[in-house]
């Protein structure tokens, strides 16, 4: 029996494991993280994470061939085959701060599988990496071996929170990288006959390490090129009169462009897209390719002023303050069906609106308030376009109110922005909103997911980014 062992039990190691688990059940799987608690939560009824679909498959496998454990230089020790998928955050402070990637977590991973190996081991990147990492961690376990051989593999993976699941079930492709020799090629093949017990052959690719490594980078770079680019459409569409879900259809429907990822939106967030475009603007800075760094740079920027742009529409729209005003956030995840929170737009919309002295009435039904005002009292520094994380004032923080209905955030609101998608938004009912709401009423969609006529025929004044403006917004001038 093949033995897998996963370093990581977090969004990526959880369920990819899982799923491995499930496709392979002559494979033993174990998850392994220092998290007392995320492991005691994997081992439990109530999942650490969301993804629809996850839980049905974690207990079908679970306590067969998949398990969750502390135990970490046990296992590590047992197998045969090493996923690492530790966090590889931002560096919030030294050389590349803001922009490269910190490798604390997979360096000490590193030194550990060498320290308690006792027998050879293909070892995975699992983890969103800087080109050239698997050079490093292989001097690592190379210089303290002791006569053990190491096989590093990259293996990116390319999911979208909320649709994991499905993602690793039916993937676009797997994407394997090793080196091109003997040894190497015997590594990938390995590891590409786990991932063809389920997946087509024709859709697993194989390539050199840094072709992998560089693959997931410029896979989440061209993503968010896509949103930012619709997303400075959007305003485009709003000064013209033109309205970008037509200009979006339009454009999608060149089968050179295609229609995903074309939704004018408040923002993109997540854990992956900035970080690696910061990662790949580091990378670039680092080979001197300056004016490339420069073109995704604009990414980010145009990304941050959408961000703003909405929040100066809310304001300005209501007399151009917000002081004292109950506001109400519909969304608080980074999108619908997960409960990450990870540079999530809702973050700067709520800062801004709080910088205007509002009083936020929060709602998302996946995230936690305890995650809502953590996220919330944090202060980020500016680095470059990701800064690091310092703690606010408790006080600063003091008008936000998070609730467990979208009826009692909205009651006796000035205004409500969605910043989140999820479908139950599109099913309030939005007769019995008005009634409780202060006029004139406000609606602010941050995702296109409202029907704008009917809100009007309510009463509501309404905006949607990208779309005709209202002519009470239209007259209100903003800055942006």
């Amino acid at each position: 029996m093949v033995k897998i062992c996963c370093l990581g039990a977090g969004y990526v190691g959880g369920p990819t494991m899982a799923v491995i688990a499930s496709k392979c059940p002559k494979i033993e799987v174990v998850v392994v993280d220092i998290s007392v608690s995320r492991i005691a939560a994997w081992n439990s009824d109530q999942l650490p994470i969301y993804e629809p679909g996850l839980e049905d498959v974690v207990k079908s496998c679970r306590g067969k061939n998949l398990f969750f454990s502390t135990n970490i230089e046990k296992h590590i020790s047992d197998s045969d085959i090493i996923f690492v998928s530790v966090n590889t955050p931002t560096k919030t402070r030294g050389l590349g701060a803001g922009k490269a990637a910190d490798l604390t977590y997979w360096e000490s991973a590193a030194r550990m599988i060498a320290d308690v190996s006792k027998t050879d081991k293909i070892v995975v990147e699992k983890s969103t990496v800087p080109v050239k990492t698997a050079e490093a961690i292989e001097k690592i376990l190379t210089y303290n071996r002791k006569g053990i051989k190491f096989h590093i593999l990259s293996n990116p993976e390319f999911l979208a929170e909320g649709t994991a699941v499905q993602d690793l079930l039916k993937p676009d492709r797997v994407l394997i990288g090793g080196r091109e020799t003997l040894e190497g090629r015997r590594a990938v093949q390995t590891l590409k006959e786990v991932y063809a017990h389920w997946v087509p052959e024709d859709q697993i690719i194989t390539t050199n390490l840094w072709s992998a490594e560089l693959s997931k980078l410029a896979a989440n770079a061209f993503l968010a090129q896509r949103i930012s680019s619709m997303n400075a459409i959007s305003a485009l569409c709003e000064a013209t009169g033109a309205n970008i879900l037509e200009v979006a259809h339009a454009v999608g429907k060149d089968s050179r462009i295609g229609p995903k990822f074309l939704n004018s939106s408040v923002g993109f967030g997540g854990s992956c897209f900035q970080k690696d475009i910061l990662n790949l603007i580091y990378i670039c800075e680092c080979n001197g390719l300056f004016e490339v760094a420069n073109y995704w740079k604009q990414v980010i920027k145009i990304n941050d002023y959408q961000k703003s742009r909405f929040v100066n529409r809310v304001v300005s729209s209501m007399f151009n303050t917000v002081c004292g005003k109950k506001i109400a956030v519909l969304g608080f995840a980074f999108k619908k069906d997960t409960g990450d929170t990870q540079e999530t737009p809702a973050i700067d919309v709520c800062n801004g609106l709080l910088r205007d002295k509002a009083n936020i009435s929060i709602y998302d039904p996946q995230v936690t308030e305890d995650q809502i005002r953590r996220e919330l009292s944090m202060i980020k520094s500016d680095w470059g376009y990701q800064g690091s994380l310092q703690p606010k004032s408790p006080t600063s923080v003091k008008q936000v109110n998070v609730v467990w209905d979208a009826y009692e955030a909205t009651k006796s609101a000035h205004g409500i922005c969605i910043v989140t998608e999820w479908d139950e938004f599109k099913k309030l009912d939005f007769e019995r909103i008005y009634t409780d709401m202060q006029k004139p009423a406000f609606v602010f969609d941050g995702r296109n997911i409202l029907d704008l006529e009917k809100l009007r025929k309510i009463g509501f004044i309404v905006y949607s980014i990208g779309k005709p403006l209202d002519p009470w917004v239209k007259n209100m001038p903003t800055m942006v």
